[in-house]
């Protein structure tokens, strides 16, 4: 059976999903095994899931295949999950060179068409310069929304959640401390499988609930890796050559959860465990918050509450932000996994239903987008963003309050965390001109994302709906 390892806010909710459809979660942890009526094995995982440090989404990596398997899953979550294929993928090995040592802990380094790692100084023997060759291999791969590069390392390692493989160690040895990490070198002698020469084992944490035989399963899977690995790069020349990828044995997916994926997710986990409104909602904003869901959810748990009333915006919103006063940015996704920001604007109206209004004072220079009026200094863009929405709202007003025009930007439901504004914006978009002009613009970038498989024939439809409702109100 296809097995993975589930870590991070979403692992409840992902545990019940996976189980749902005959995949099996091992190496879980003990909140996991305390809400499950069932038992859970500490083997070696096929995939790992990990949640984003952003608490935006998630990361599989793992078999091909089953990364296939599960990010599709997620996918049909609901409309606004976006997945992305990494070309930097866990475990992948690259040819690099320096391109940039110009200080702080580490140099960024070329890995050939246009992709890109950071080579952390402490991970290198001698010194790095611009130009210096090095083969690397991914030891952390970043999602498409962020600017941080991967990192990558001088080295080979293959890892299983159980135990690692790696060319700079020698030897048996374990993460952990005291008797049991000695038991655990100790009893590496009883498994009938060859370390791979040249190669040093490593025991992870993990590896303390597990028995004989799934320890022998995880030495024996990783010594097969490292081998193909091996066999891999037979053909590569010894010395680092011109910047290109060499190896791609593992493959990374990013998935990137919308509002209504979030609530989606809530459904699930509440089959499982008491969970309130907005549960992941939340989680993703903050980690304080992450412990008051906790603490709220042991509460009602206690007092029987089933958590069916709507997401408490209000209440989330006045502990952790945004209100009046703060200062909110503007996280504008794209279809193909990037992320800008449109800049950032002071909360000046705030009501607990899920609105406010954000205002940025602009710089002269150039016009507005399909509005055609020029950028003034002392200009203000007034947007006024609703929780969950599908659609905001933007004024651009010179320094005097005149009205420039309003251009309403279509995009997936709104979710206002305490520093930003989130959503993916899907292309299409209205706008409405001072002499009370009011058109649909850029329907053609939406079709050229659904051709390129960016946005699905589903979400280009809801984006077009959207898109011909505000082009009515607007036109009333």
């Amino acid at each position: 059976m296809t097995t993975a390892r589930v870590r991070g806010i979403y692992t409840t909710a992902i545990t019940q999903l996976l189980g749902e459809n005959g995949l099996e979660v091992v190496q879980a942890s003990e909140p996991i095994r305390e809400r499950f009526d069932e038992s859970f094995e500490t083997a070696p995982a096929d995939v790992a899931i990990e949640t984003t440090r952003d608490r935006q989404g998630v990361e599989v990596s793992g078999e091909p295949e089953t990364v296939e398997t599960i990010t599709g899953e997620l996918a049909a979550l609901a409309i606004d999950t976006f997945r992305w294929d990494d070309t930097v993928s866990r475990g992948a090995v690259f040819d690099a060179e320096v391109i940039d040592a110009g200080g702080g802990s580490g140099a960024v380094v070329d890995l050939g068409d246009g992709r890109r790692g950071y080579l952390n100084y402490d991970d290198v023997n001698g010194y790095v310069d611009d130009g210096n060759r090095y083969r690397v291999q991914v030891t952390e791969p970043t999602p498409p929304w962020t600017d941080d590069e991967p990192r990558v390392a001088p080295t080979l390692t293959v890892q299983s959640g159980l135990c690692t493989l790696s060319r700079d160690r020698t030897g048996v040895s374990a993460a952990l401390r005291g008797d049991r990490a000695d038991e655990l070198v100790g009893m590496t002698d009883l498994l009938s499988v060859d370390i791979p020469e040249g190669w040093g084992l490593r025991w992870q944490h993990a590896a303390a609930d597990a028995d004989l035989e799934a320890m022998g399963t995880a030495v024996e899977q990783v010594a097969n890796r490292a081998r193909a690995l091996e066999t891999a790069l037979e053909d590569a020349p010894e010395e680092s050559g011109e910047p290109a990828r060499l190896v791609t044995p593992r493959a990374t997916t990013w998935c990137w959860f919308g509002r209504e994926s979030r609530f989606a997710l809530d459904e699930i986990r509440r089959a499982v465990e008491t969970t309130m409104p907005g549960h992941h909602r939340i989680k993703a904003a903050d980690r304080a918050a992450s412990a008051a869901v906790d603490f709220a959810e042991a509460v009602c748990d206690s007092t029987g509450t089933d958590g069916d009333d709507a997401f408490p915006f209000g209440a989330v919103s006045r502990q952790f932000g945004p209100t009046v006063g703060d200062r909110l940015a503007i996280d504008h996704g794209k279809p193909d996994g990037r992320l800008f920001t449109l800049g950032h604007g002071d909360v000046t109206d705030w009501d607990c239903d899920g609105s406010l209004t954000l205002e940025r004072r602009m710089r002269g220079g150039g016009s507005y987008d399909a509005l055609g009026v020029p950028k003034e200094d002392g200009d203000v863009a007034v947007t006024k963003f609703r929780e969950g929405r599908w659609w905001y709202p933007t004024t651009y007003k010179d320094a005097q309050g005149t009205a420039k025009g309003t251009y309403v930007n279509v995009c997936t439901p709104v979710e206002l965390f305490p520093a930003a504004a989130r959503y993916v914006d899907l292309h299409v978009d209205v706008i409405k001109q001072t002499d009370g002009t009011v058109k649909i613009v850029d329907a053609d970038e939406l079709e050229a994302a659904v051709d390129a498989g960016r946005v699905s024939t589903e979400l280009a439809e809801k984006a077009l709906s959207v898109a011909e409702a505000v082009e009515r109100a607007l036109s009333t």
